[in-house]
This record gives structure tokens, C-alpha cells and sequence, in this order.
């Protein structure tokens, strides 16, 4: 009595998430009419051919579309045992597998290759979610030992290939590895900008998240070693300690400015940096690439994420733990 209850267990986010998929297996963040996909929403008739009318062009990884739905649906079908939702965390595998480049990058929609959608995408963590979950399927961790057992060695090369990218575009200045950009051109390998105000720089936020996937490794290379020492030697030599960013609750009010304010209990990090001089820049709506938060329009600097404390935890404790297993 109880398998069969599990049988017909239902999980309604996960249900939702079977209707918004795309046919190729990815799911978008925002329908047709650019509305973002919520799975709070009720699903109306209105709303169903909204989704019915969104193309295979919007799946995407950008903002944890498609590696959020995997992974809920993975853990959805452990507790229900609904077969559906592993189906559709599998095709969503297919998808991941298929949009990998030769390089062994992932950019940030697939198949739409318009624009800067066809690079190298670290940038909100776009490649490194997939590949925390392609190396979750290859070390059957995190519930993804209930996924096919012939995905293993697939993701197994997919990982391969993408670290393989990951330690080729470690920015170099001067044969000194640094950290990463947060994308770059899926030919040349070379750090692209995205958005306006997303110029071709040094990446922090999007760094970290390499930098953890790659200490995930159980037996790291030499090279892989020496990726995560420099990366951490960079975050070490460039942090701001003593200020913290004071950014503004409702940015679009304008009441104030975000700013960088004194806080001697703090440390942090620009988002961008110069990919040779390593001082902090910010991007415009304009194209325009200031070397001042105050040089910004309003919008910008109150709109954008231009300060964080990314690295700290990095740096003062997880790193300090894997030196203890790998250190040189």
C-alpha cells in the first residue's frame, strides 16, 4: 500500500516545472512575452499559452534556469518516486550534453547563439551550475545516484572538458595566472563583454564559484592546484578591507546612492576589474567603462551589484580546509 501511494505522490512545483520545459529539454526564465517564470503562479489558461508559445530558443542557463529545475526534479522524484519528474531531470541532461562546445564551455542560451548568448558563460554562475551537477551525476552525490547509471561516463567527459576550459581561460597577466573573466568569445576564448555595463574584465563574484567547483575535485591536477592557489592569491592581494557596500533597498526610489562605506569588521571586492591593471571599473548603460562607483548614472550604480564580500568565506575558511588535504 504504501510503494503505490508513493507511485501516485505528486509534487506541485515539480509539475509545474513539466509544463514549462521546452522541447529540447532546457527550460527559459522568461516566456515569449518576457515575462519571468515563476512556479508561484497559478497556472491559468492565459498563462498556458503563454508557455505554449515560447520557443526552444529561450532555454537558457543564465539565472539557475534549467539547473534549478534538474536538481528539484531529481530531489522531487526521490520523495515521490514519480517517475515523470526523473524523465524530465534526464532530458534536461540531454540538454546540458548537448549545449557544451567542443572547448568545453557552456554559454548562456542554447540554441540561440544572438549576440553575447553564445559565449562562455560564467557570469551568474551559468557554466558552474551545470557542472556542479554533471559532477554530482558522475560521483553519484547529492541524489543524483537515482539518475541513469549510463549518464556517469558522460558526465565524467563533460567535466573533463570543462575544467580542461576553465584552466585555459584563467586570465594571465604577464604569466601570472589571476582569476576569470565572466565571459568569454566561444572561438577565440578570449574575455568578451556582455551587457553594456558588463565590460571584458576580471570577474570576482563569478571566480569564486570556479574557484569552489574546482576544490570540489577529489584528486586535483598540478594544474588544478595551481588554479585555486593563484585564484586565492589574487582575492588576497586585491581585497578592500574595512568597507562594505551600502546599496539602496529600493534602487529605482533614488534616494540615496549606493556607496562604499567605512565598516571595520568588513572586507570586500569589486565585481570587475581591469583584466591588466587589476584596479576596480564600472560599466554604463552607455557602453562607457568608469573607474569611479561615483562616476555612474544613478540607475547604474544603484542597480547593479558593484561591491561584495564574495571571496571572504573563500579565502578565511574554505580554502584553509583544502590546503589541509592538498597543500603543496
Amino acid at each position: 500500500m504504501l510503494s503505490c501511494y508513493a507511485q501516485q505522490s505528486v509534487d506541485s512545483t515539480a509539475d509545474k516545472m513539466l509544463v514549462y520545459q521546452l522541447g529540447n529539454g532546457g527550460w527559459p526564465k522568461q516566456l515569449e512575452d518576457k515575462s519571468v517564470v515563476n512556479y508561484g503562479a497559478a497556472l491559468t489558461l492565459g498563462l498556458l499559452a503563454k508557455i505554449k508559445a515560447t520557443k526552444d530558443l529561450h532555454a537558457t542557463f543564465d539565472n539557475k534556469a534549467t539547473s534549478r529545475e534538474i536538481v528539484y526534479l531529481v530531489k522531487a522524484y526521490k520523495n515521490t518516486q514519480n517517475k515523470t519528474y526523473l524523465a524530465a531531470a534526464e532530458k534536461g541532461l540531454d540538454y546540458i550534453f548537448s549545449a557544451q562546445y567542443a572547448n568545453g564551455g557552456w554559454p548562456q542560451y542554447y540554441p540561440d547563439q544572438s549576440s553575447y548568448r553564445s559565449e562562455i558563460t560564467y557570469n551568474d554562475d551559468a557554466m558552474i551550475n551545470v557542472m556542479n551537477i554533471l559532477q554530482d551525476v558522475a560521483t553519484q552525490t547529492n541524489d543524483f545516484d537515482l539518475v541513469n547509471p549510463a549518464y556517469i561516463k558522460k558526465a565524467e567527459k563533460a567535466v573533463a572538458k570543462g575544467i580542461d576550459c576553465i584552466l585555459k581561460t584563467q586570465v594571465k597577466q604577464n604569466g601570472v595566472l589571476s582569476i576569470w573573466a565572466a565571459q568569454y568569445d566561444k572561438d577565440t576564448m578570449l574575455p568578451a563583454k556582455a551587457r553594456a555595463f558588463e565590460p571584458a574584465s576580471l570577474s570576482t563574484s563569478e571566480s569564486v564559484g570556479i574557484v569552489s567547483f574546482l576544490m570540489r575535485i577529489k584528486s586535483p591536477s598540478a594544474a588544478e592546484k595551481d588554479a585555486i592557489t593563484a585564484a586565492v592569491k589574487w582575492f588576497n592581494a586585491y581585497k578592500i578591507v574595512g568597507y562594505r557596500f551600502d546599496r539602496p533597498k529600493n534602487p529605482k526610489a533614488n534616494v540615496k546612492a549606493a556607496a562604499l562605506v567605512a565598516d571595520p569588521n568588513a572586507v570586500a571586492w569589486a565585481r570587475f576589474y581591469d583584466l591588466d591593471k587589476n584596479t576596480p571599473i564600472f560599466g554604463d548603460r552607455d557602453n562607457a567603462i568608469k573607474t569611479k562607483l561615483e562616476e555612474l548614472s544613478l540607475e547604474r550604480r544603484n542597480g547593479y551589484a558593484w561591491y561584495g564580500n564574495w571571496a571572504q568565506k573563500l579565502i578565511e575558511k574554505e580554502y584553509p580546509k583544502w590546503l589541509s588535504k592538498h597543500g603543496r
